[in-house]
């Protein structure tokens, strides 16, 4: 009988330092170092200092991660790095921590596409089988995706501007609420009448599944401003009232656009029809009902990984490397870090591209 696969995972792409260790679809240890309180007073993630911490912080991380499954460097099969895209001076940095100990140990190196780790997690959490629909939401992402295996993805849609996180973030800030956005407005919403500030849904009269969420950021800017012009100020019902409409409007596109791209996937009459959400966007809990509620009238199973595996982690590097192994695919010391790395290479290029190619 052949044991499964044991590999190591490091993640550095963005403001999380993680590392992990996955053993088949077992999750063994998996370890995440935030920085939260580094960027807190800067309204968001300073890639210099984000990058500085990471170089600072993977050694250790990758210590706790061994330390807490049990294992050595000896024990692994191989070992699995996010080599884009992301913030590059980050990526880098993993990337090198990586090639240090392949090189020392002989393992097996294994190059990850950041997307594709949260485009497979459904397959380390729930084993689902290949072709699924997959909605990746995130701070700097927000794509469907038909994954057909490992290292075929077809990209039917996306935003065209701002992710969604990232306009929660933006969110967030222009109302006073703290870092991390998605959370904080969250939280505010729950109290919150989403009818009362009438925000647009972008896109939702044209085709297609494409989507926009700049128009919406700079709306919730005007309707606060109005707000702060009447009264000299925001209260902590203004807040509330504003998130909520703001979570609302998020939810409505969501929910439409994945309606458009489950009518594409299901053409295809998958044996078993599954959507799967993964990104930081999916820990929220009204999209995530929303978008329940629509699985379970198109006779679709739904599925969505754990809150902690939905926000970045090394858990889904290392189980995309484990994919990449099996399929008898491995990288040299040659890998670099990419700053962009589209999932689907055959898609025209949605936000732009220059001399460092695509950027989604």
């Amino acid at each position: 009988m052949t044991h499964p696969l044991t590999i190591l995972g490091i993640e550095s792409s963005c403001d999380d330092t993680a590392a992990a260790v996955v053993r088949g679809n077992d999750v063994v240890a998996s370890v995440v170092y935030g920085q939260t309180s580094l960027h807190a007073n800067f309204g968001g993630v300073v890639p210099e200092i984000a990058a500085r911490a990471h170089a600072e912080k993977l050694d250790h991380c990758i210590e706790e991660a061994l330390s807490k499954a049990e294992v050595t460097l000896a024990d692994l099969d191989g070992i699995a790095v996010t080599a884009g895209p992301g913030l590059i001076g980050g990526v880098l940095s993993g990337v090198m921590c990586a090639k240090g100990l392949s090189a020392a140990t002989g393992l097996p190196l294994i190059g990850v596409n950041h997307l594709a780790g949260h485009a497979l997690t459904p397959r380390l959490t729930d084993q689902v089988s290949y072709p699924y629909l997959m909605l990746l939401v995130s701070g700097g992402h927000c794509q469907f995706l038909i994954a057909k295996s490992h290292d075929q993805f077809r990209r039917i849609g996306g935003t065209i501007d701002d992710a969604p996180g990232e306009a929660f973030d933006k969110t967030a800030r222009l109302l006073g609420l703290p870092q991390p956005g998605g959370p904080s407005v969250e939280k505010a919403a729950q109290t919150g009448d989403p009818k009362r500030f009438a925000l647009p849904r972008p896109l939702l009269n044209q085709p297609g599944c494409d989507m926009s969420f700049s128009g919406l950021k700079t709306a919730i800017l005007r309707a606060r401003d109005s707000v702060v012009a009447e009264k000299g100020g925001l209260t902590q019902q203004d807040q509330a009232d504003l998130s909520a409409s703001f979570q609302a409007a998020v939810t409505d596109v969501l929910v439409e656009k994945t309606r458009r791209a489950l009518d594409i996937y299901l053409q295809s009459s998958p044996t078993r029809p599954v959507f799967a959400i993964a990104g930081g966007v999916a820990a929220n809990g009204q999209i995530r009902t929303a978008l329940m509620a629509l699985c379970a009238a198109l006779d679709t199973d739904f599925v969505a990984p754990p809150l902690h595996l939905c926000t970045d982690n090394a858990a889904m590097i290392a189980y995309a490397g484990l994919e990449q192994m099996q399929a008898g695919h491995c990288d040299d010391l040659t890998l670099s870090a990419r700053p962009r790395w589209p999932l689907d290479q055959s898609a025209a290029p949605m936000l732009g591209s220059g001399k460092k190619g695509a950027k989604a």
